[in-house]
């Protein structure tokens, strides 16, 4: 569930859901995933919150599940855990070669370090998103 989408009643201000972000934030990083989806052809998802052990073997379960998970590109972040993972489909894979995913996870986590969840995700969705071009 996204924020806003269940309605507590006719004229009732959508249910905010508790988490990291502000409602700002929220909205900044939702459209920069409107936008890196937009400029690549390639869809991009954020997941944030507890990964269980091991933590890439739970980030790739969770691009699995996604829709089209060949073309997907999964930043998966638990700040609790002080985790980050970057996970792309066989087709974004050509397009993200590991090497910049990993440069987009160093930028991420200088900002993560800084306080700036939500810039993190941004500019690392940026990032990605810039390296895997028009498709």
């Amino acid at each position: 569930m996204t924020v806003g989408e269940k309605q507590t009643g006719a004229g009732n201000p959508p249910e905010v859901l508790d988490g990291p972000f502000s409602t700002r934030q929220l909205l900044r990083i939702d459209e920069a995933l409107r936008l890196a989806d937009q400029g690549t052809g390639l869809v991009f998802s954020v997941f944030v919150g507890g990964l269980d052990e091991p933590v890439r073997q739970h980030a790739e379960r969770l691009h699995r599940q996604l829709a089209e998970p060949d073309r997907s590109v999964l930043i998966a972040v638990s700040p609790n855990q002080r985790q980050l993972e970057i996970v792309t489909g066989r087709h974004a894979r050509k397009r993200i070669p590991d090497t910049y995913a990993r440069l987009a996870a160093l930028s991420m986590v200088a900002a993560f370090g800084g306080g700036d969840l939500a810039g993190g995700i941004i500019n690392g969705l940026d990032q990605l998103a810039s390296h895997a071009g028009q498709g």
